[in-house]
């Protein structure tokens, strides 16, 4: 007996062992109606979030509001050149600790997708790629060769076994159901010098990418040509509904839904309605689409160098339903949050059901998907510039323009596109700091005001990135010249880009940059030589470089090949200065100082708080406290022309106010109807034409330090104006919403601790103004008393719209009710 009991203990054992270990292991598969996981097919609702472009200390929030906004998973890109800035060199550190963000995800208890790459475009620098695979002999990027494809598998395998160890793949426990190897490769292949070698490469990166052994499929964005047979090809841009995989037997799946769009320099701010993202959203899932990813469902922030382009702005806001630093962006999402709360209820129709389609003629088209006993209908108007009747069941529905109606039962319209029940919040910044008092430094140029003591010298004028290998945006090429007795000339450079500063004798003589598109320019500049050797120093710098288009890498920057001359206008001859001795040097003095940090043994100038304004090379120096409370920080950099910015040593970015958007003819009008363009004729929406293209910079609370002096350090490199910098604090204003009888309205003002003030409108039939000032309207006394009872002095309410609040005359319709925080 005793043997016995010793046996079936032992088995006993053995059981809950192996069944702690299968304990949350996930399975993930696949059909042609949707991912299949542990068995049941899901529709899937995920967004982008990319770690960089936020702090660790902020991805708890961020991945915890977009749970609550509807979503099952998060999607991010894996920056291989941030986390391998240096060969074999590797940064998981801060905002680069790639698993500690996926545990967050676990933690929420949300899906993840994985996308490698490790191009990843993304507006990042240089589409992720690191600048030294270029000094490896034989290297061309994303094409069949060894040396690029040695390089680009130790860097997957990497990401995968860090994966693999922490257990983050979805049959280990973890959140990781889809893994992105390559991305957008199809875009290029047709424009590649050698289809063999990308056909060559495309099929290898998917056989390498399988043969990792993650245990979920691997997908490839945008690959709708010579799609590798072990990859599902995936859909990116405004619109997916008309997209289908090339293959049966693969789901439907939309990796990239684009909420807005990134900013440039020269560019006003794009704004995609909340209207048209749902439409796009219903439309796809409406055609049997079965994953949707909001790109970005938070775009965040281009810290430090990391920004791409050329010209891409430090905010990488993207008009997404989560600003760029983490509040709420409303109405956009509180409409799609209810989009998805009636997708959901339909999940398992929409994944099992039949469907039939039924035309109303052209534009408008009626879906009804049925399983067993039970239906559910979608309705979609895509005519841009009327609404319909249509006629469903013996019911007769009414369509807005350019919309699409949701009816999880087939008689009653839950939800549409066109009709948004959800706040509006004006988000204003507000004033936190006094007058700062600033000290200030200059950069020391005189070691580079000869060519001497360079990194090395070669008798051509080098292509910049090469030459770097982007460890800074700044590059010097000096060379001199021996002269008899005193000259007059013109100085010519003709260059890459994108900015260049020219210096004849340690005497700044003339600096320029690009417009955006066209990089390559030419300063000319008059200077005077004098008897016996002259030195001539140049200054090249980059704002980000080129990610994306075919051989985006070989887009040169810097002075490469010239000319550089001297002309003699009085003699029309010249001077060619491009074959001579130049000496080269990477940085300026202060990066190699790093004045950054504020190290003790600075010699900060002050002069009873005098400093000298519009210097170009001037470092300057300031101390704050810490806003209270928890509201976003920004510091305002109005009055400065060009730079970064550094608090307590973290790198805001680079920064440029000086840049002022271009009126543009989509910066005078807005209409959700009809398809939104970021390019060409058919852009709308557009707003901060002709204002300083970025004025604001993100200061995370976490870069903050509270109850001491905080440090922000500018570097001035074109010469600007500090004085009326200043810290503010980001919050909720106005909120507004728009309803009718037997809506229920819920005001927020989005934060904890904060409450409303005022009830400042309610009234029916507003027809002028926006959130914040609206006009007109015949006001409901009985409405405003609800709002104000229920409202002030309370950080969210909930008010019911009666036929009441319509009595004293006025018609019936939509109430508009606004308040402020």
């Amino acid at each position: 007996m005793a043997g016995r009991g010793a046996m079936t203990a032992l088995v006993l054992l053995f059981f809950l062992v192996a069944a702690a270990a299968g304990v949350g292991c996930t399975t993930v598969s696949y059909n042609e109606r949707g991912l299949v996981i542990d068995g049941e097919r899901r529709i899937i609702l995920s967004g982008s979030i990319h770690y960089p472009r936020s702090t660790p200390e902020m991805w708890p929030d961020l991945i915890k509001k977009a749970k609550e906004g509807g979503l099952d998973a998060i999607e991010t890109y894996v920056f291989w050149n941030g986390h391998e800035s240096h060969r074999r060199q590797y940064n998981f550190e801060g905002n680069y600790d790639v698993v500690r963000f996926f545990k967050e995800i676990q933690n929420a208890g949300m899906y993840a997708i994985l996308r490698i790459g490790p191009y990843i475009c993304g507006e990042w620098n240089y589409g992720g790629l690191p600048a030294w695979l270029r000094d490896i002999p034989g290297m061309e990027f994303r094409m069949h060769n060894k040396p690029f494809e040695s390089e680009m598998e130790t860097f997957t395998t990497l990401i995968i076994n860090k994966m693999k160890d922490a257990k983050m793949f979805a049959g280990q426990g973890g959140p990781i159901i889809l893994a992105q190897i390559e991305n957008e490769y199809g875009n290029v292949m047709g424009n590649l010098n050698n289809h063999e070698s990308a056909s060559e490469y495309i099929h290898w990166c998917a056989d390498m990418a399988n043969k990792q052994n993650v245990g979920v499929p691997w997908i490839m964005c945008q690959q709708d040509d010579d799609v590798p047979h072990n990859v599902v090809n995936t859909c990116n841009g405004f619109y997916c509904h008309d997209w289908f995989p090339k293959r049966t037997g693969i789901p439907k799946i939309w990796t990239e839904n684009w909420t807005g769009w990134f900013k440039a320099w020269d560019k006003p701010d794009f704004h995609r309605s909340a209207e048209d993202i749902a439409f796009a959203v219903a439309m796809f899932f409406q055609k049997r689409g079965t994953l949707q990813n909001y790109y970005m469902y938070h775009g965040g922030t281009n810290f430090g160098r990391t920004s791409g382009g050329p010209y891409i702005t430090t905010s990488y806001d993207y008009d997404a339903p989560l600003d760029e630093y983490g509040n709420l962006r409303q109405p956009k999402y509180g409409h799609l949050k209810e989009l998805h709360s009636v997708l959901k209820s339909m999940e398992k129709i929409l994944v099992h059901g039949d469907y039939v389609d039924t035309s109303y003629g052209d534009n408008v088209t009626a879906t009804k998907f049925t399983l067993g006993s039970n239906s559910a209908c979608f309705i979609h108007n895509k005519f841009d510039n009327k609404d319909v009747n249509v006629t469903l069941d013996g019911t007769t529905h009414l369509l807005p323009a350019w919309s699409v109606s949701i009816l999880p039962d087939c008689k009653t319209v839950a939800f549409n596109s066109a009709k948004i029940k959800t706040q509006t919040s004006v988000m204003v910044k507000k004033p936190n700091t006094g007058k700062l008092r600033w000290s200030w430094m200059p950069e020391n140029l005189r070691p580079f005001m000869t060519d001497e003591r360079g990194s090395f010298r070669k008798n051509a004028l080098l292509e910049q990135i090469t030459t770097s290998t982007d460890q800074s945006d700044y590059l010097w090429y000096r060379t001199s010249l021996d002269h008899k007795g005193k000259a007059r000339y013109n100085l010519y450079v003709n260059t890459t880009g994108h900015e260049l500063y020219a210096f004849v004798n340690g005497k700044l003589v003339g600096q320029h940059h690009s417009a955006n598109g066209d990089f390559v320019f030419q300063l000319e500049s008059p200077v005077e030589l004098h008897h016996g050797k002259n030195y001539i120093s140049l200054l090249s710098a980059t704002v980000g470089l080129k990610n994306y288009g075919p051989l985006f890498e070989k887009m040169p920057a810097g002075i490469v090949g010239g000319p550089v001359k001297l002309i003699n206008g009085a003699k029309g001859t010249g001077i060619d200065l491009s074959h001579s001795s130049w000496s080269y040097k990477a940085g300026l003095a202060g990066e190699y100082r790093q004045i950054h940090l504020d190290k003790p043994g600075y010699l900060w100038r002050s002069h009873n708080g005098t400093i000298p304004i519009n210097r170009p090379f001037t470092w300057y120096k300031t101390t704050f406290q810490a806003p209270a409370g928890e509201d976003t920080v920004v510091v305002d950099l109005l009055g400065l022309n060009k730079g970064v910015a550094w608090v307590n040593g973290n790198n805001l970015g680079r920064y440029w106010p000086s840049y002022t958007a271009a009126e543009m003819g989509g910066c005078h009008h807005c209409d959700y109807r009809g398809e939104f363009q970021a390019e060409g004729d058919g852009q709308k929406c557009l707003t901060g034409c002709g204002e300083p293209a970025q004025r604001f910079y993100h200061v995370p609370r976490s870069f903050l330090k509270a109850g001491e002096p905080n440090t922000l350090i500018l570097f001035e490199e074109a010469g600007g104006d500090p004085s009326d910098v200043g810290l503010r604090t980001v919050a909720a204003g106005a909120v507004c919403a728009s309803a009718e009888v037997g809506d229920a309205v819920t005001l927020s003002c989005g934060q904890h601790g904060k409450t409303m003030s005022t009830v400042d409108v309610a009234s029916f039939g507003v027809s002028r103004g926006q959130c914040g000032a609206y006009k007109g309207g015949c006001e409901s006394k009985a409405a405003y008393k609800a709002f104000a009872a229920a409202c002030v002095g309370k950080e969210s309410c909930t008010v019911q719209v009666t036929s009441a609040f319509a009595g004293a005359g006025c018609a019936s319709g939509a109430l508009t009710v606004q308040a402020t925080c």
